[in-house]
């Protein structure tokens, strides 16, 4: 089974490393693992296109070949998962695909909203209302997630390199696929 690496871990030091550390888990797992800047056949019309669109045009095609995602969903640079894995996640389930993800932060989207935009209760510094359900992230990401497949919460010593969640994440998705 093909799973697609979705997450912020391109933008990692040395993500060709990482994502072969990731993609040695998968296989023990019986799952092929693809990252984003995996190749793919590229057809003609797409040399005249600036270098992103032929990135999210591959990480597209990567998706569509895939029979499930793991979306790498920890914070990432703000309160919320990568916008990027973000669409991949909804691409993927707009596909009807399996999807698994994982979070390293185990503090709730609200709380983190509270911490970056100030404010106290419902309301953030700007007196805008917190989303408060209670969940990791965006209430649409979360339910998207579990509706499709897993969603892992763990709270990880290390955010970035702590594969704990991830290999939960892979085990889930080779008993789902398998």
């Amino acid at each position: 089974m093909r799973v697609y690496l979705a997450g912020p871990d391109v933008f990692f030091p040395q993500p060709l490393a990482w994502a072969a550390r990731k993609s040695a888990i998968c296989r023990a797992y019986g799952l092929d693992a693809v990252a984003p800047f995996d190749m793919v056949p590229e057809p003609p019309s797409w040399a005249a296109l600036p270098e992103a669109d032929r990135i999210a045009r591959r990480n597209e095609a990567h998706i569509r070949a895939s029979t499930a995602i793991i979306a790498n969903l920890t914070p990432f640079r703000g309160a919320s998962a990568d916008a990027g894995t973000v669409y991949e996640v909804g691409f993927a389930r707009g596909l009807g695909l399996k999807v698994f993800g994982y979070t390293n932060d185990a503090l709730g989207l609200a709380d983190r909203s509270r911490a970056i935009a100030g404010g106290c209760g419902e309301t953030d510094g700007q007196g805008l209302q917190i989303e408060s359900f209670g969940l990791s992230d965006n209430l649409m990401i979360d339910a998207a997630v579990r509706e499709a497949g897993r969603l892992i919460v763990h709270d990880a010593p290390d955010r970035w390199t702590d594969l704990t969640a991830f290999e939960a994440c892979v085990a889930a998705a080779a008993i789902s696929l398998g």
